[in-house]
């Protein structure tokens, strides 16, 4: 039996401790806004956040995340930073084809609650997502319109 916290909400189910969370959020949980890019930990589409930093999802196993709190792309509009990185994706149009954003958003927020007002040089530094459309200038503006620059 495992228990995992997803969002704040508490979840008991069955499952191997060695299935990727991934699978865990998407599949048992039903929480689909994470979504599979390359399944080695390199695109960052499947990124969330664990006790309040970022880890991909998709090599993370079960058994590894312990008893932090696990944020996904629907649970990070619950915080006022969660909320103002929203909406400056949205004021500033920053999606095209939009699979990685959810991604993109959960590694900004980390960033921002790390580092309140970031230069651009420790923004790129820390969005590592990878994005198909190259939205990255539109990210780097957005994050700085969320962090009130």
């Amino acid at each position: 039996m495992s228990t995992l916290r997803v969002n704040n909400q508490t979840y008991t189910f069955t499952c191997d401790p060695n299935t990727p969370l991934l699978w865990i959020l998407r599949d048992v949980v039903g929480l689909t806004g994470t979504k599979y890019g390359c399944g080695i930990e390199q695109c960052g589409a499947c990124t969330v956040m664990v006790g309040g930093g970022t880890e991909k999802s998709c090599e993370m196993k079960l058994g590894d995340v312990g008893s932090g709190n696990v944020t996904t792309i629907e649970g990070i509009g619950a915080t006022a930073l969660g909320k103002a990185v929203q909406q400056a994706w949205i004021d500033l149009q920053v999606p095209q084809c939009g699979y990685c954003q959810s991604g993109m958003i959960l590694a900004a927020v980390s960033l921002l609650q790390r580092t309140p007002k970031p230069t651009d040089a420790q923004i790129d530094s820390a969005m590592r997502n990878i994005c198909a459309c190259g939205t990255y200038t539109r990210v780097r503006a957005a994050i700085h319109k969320a962090a009130g620059q």
